[in-house]
Formats: C-alpha cells, sequence, structure tokens
C-alpha cells in the first residue's frame, strides 16, 4: 500500500516534467521571422531598379555634343578675332630668277616689297603691291670689258586677293595682280645703250603677278608670310616669265 502511493507521487512529478520539455524544444526550435528573412536565398529578395543602359548612353553623347559645340564655337570666335580686320600690311623682301636680255642667261634679283589688302570680308580682298628688284646681269666678254652690269626694276601692281582656308593658326591665300614695271638696264654700262651688251633698253612695261600665299599667325594682328610667285613683263616687245617668292610680316589692323 505505501509502495503504491509512492509510485503515484514520482508520477505525479514526472508527467508535468514531460509535457513542458517538448514544449520548449518546439518553441525554440521555431525561427523567428527576422531569422526566416534573412535565410531567404539572393533569388527570392526583389531585384532593384537599374537606370537603362540606353539613357547613360544618350547622356555620355550629349555631354560629348555640348564639347564639341563648344570647341567649333571657340575655333569660330578665334577666326573671327583675326581675320575680321579691315587692313592687311606686308613688310618684306624676295627673289626672282630674271632674263635681262633676249639671249641672255637668267640672273638673281633681290628685291623688297610692300604692300596692303583692303578685306570688304573675311576673304575677300583688294591689295595693293610696290616692289625693287636690284640684280647683276652676265653678258659675256665684250670690247668694252663690261660683264656684270647692275641692273634694277621696280613694279607697281593691284588686284584681288582670296583667302581659301581660313585657320586660328595658319590660312592660305592666292593672289593676282597687274599694273607697270619700270627698267633701268643701263645704269651700270658706262653710258654705253644697254642693247650693244645684250640687255633689254630702258623702258616701262605691263607686270603681272600671280602667287599662292601661306601666312603662320604670331597672334591675331600679326603674322610670318611666305608666299610662291609668278612674275611677268613685256621688257624689248618680248614676255619675260620669271618665277620666285616673297617673305615677310604681315600686321591686321582696323578691327571691324
Amino acid at each position: 500500500m505505501f509502495s503504491l502511493r509512492r509510485l503515484a507521487f514520482v508520477l505525479a512529478l514526472i508527467l508535468p516534467a514531460a509535457l513542458i520539455l517538448p514544449a520548449q524544444e518546439s518553441s525554440s526550435s521555431t525561427p523567428a521571422p527576422v531569422e526566416l528573412a534573412q535565410a531567404q536565398s539572393p533569388s527570392q529578395t526583389p531585384p532593384q531598379t537599374q537606370p537603362p543602359a540606353t539613357q547613360e548612353t544618350q547622356g555620355e553623347l550629349s555631354v560629348q555634343a555640348r564639347i564639341r559645340a563648344r570647341r567649333a564655337q571657340r575655333r569660330a570666335q578665334a577666326i573671327h578675332d583675326t581675320y575680321s580686320q579691315l587692313y592687311e600690311a606686308f613688310v618684306g623682301a624676295g627673289f626672282v630668277r630674271f632674263r635681262p636680255g633676249p639671249y641672255l642667261q637668267r640672273n638673281n634679283m633681290f628685291s623688297w616689297d610692300a604692300g596692303l589688302t583692303r578685306y570688304y570680308s573675311e576673304k575677300f580682298g583688294v591689295t595693293v603691291d610696290g616692289r625693287g628688284f636690284y640684280g647683276t646681269a652676265y653678258v659675256g666678254l665684250n670690247p668694252e670689258s663690261i660683264t656684270r652690269p647692275a641692273i634694277s626694276q621696280y613694279a607697281f601692281m593691284g588686284g584681288p586677293t582670296y583667302r581659301l582656308i581660313l585657320h586660328p593658326k595658319y590660312s592660305i591665300a592666292v593672289r593676282g595682280m597687274g599694273g607697270a614695271a619700270i627698267g633701268r638696264f643701263s645704269g651700270d654700262t658706262n653710258g654705253l645703250p644697254p642693247a650693244s651688251l645684250g640687255l633689254y633698253p630702258d623702258s616701262t612695261t605691263y607686270a603681272i603677278n600671280g602667287g599662292i600665299i601661306g601666312e603662320a599667325n604670331i597672334s591675331p594682328n600679326l603674322s610670318l608670310r611666305l608666299a610662291g610667285d609668278y612674275y611677268g613683263t613685256g621688257f624689248g616687245s618680248q614676255m619675260q616669265n620669271s618665277l620666285g617668292f616673297t617673305y615677310g610680316f604681315v600686321y591686321r589692323f582696323g578691327k571691324r
């Protein structure tokens, strides 16, 4: 009888403990909502919104277009500042190969050159030009013992000038002029007629000129010039076709 009471008392103690332990295990094994959210795979997270690639490309193109537009604007302004001057003055020197007589060989003639151009637009202008040529003609052996007389001539011409290429740092132009040339072939003949030495007689005749002009700009107002020249004259009722070049400084002034 006593043993049955003790058995019932032990069972009374064990049964409540057996009911409490499974409940604690189930509650501890259930994950919290935060833990469940963290345990989700990356594929289950909602995708983030990305800007379309076409929008980025359009933005880059727009920036490049603005950069190109600013560069073009600066270039156009530099061209305008350089070539919008009303006047262009030139001072320099030159060289030409000239035949001083109908049967004589060509000789070197060196020259000074000065000109002024009035521009009516950035490309078109009218030029007036003056030159003096000086050289020594080889006339060969003769009884007078004059073999290398000094000769000279002067030309005054005018005509149109047109700029083909305009750049902030350089320009290329063409020019054509016409006018008169004065030849002095008797200045060193000791009073002898130039024709007796094979030279052309002193005279005034026509002069024509054509050239290609290149200019390198030092500043908007100052540049260096190099021009290839054709120079034609009509001394002795003949045509003298001479080739040479001129070089020097150009100064622009008269801002529009």
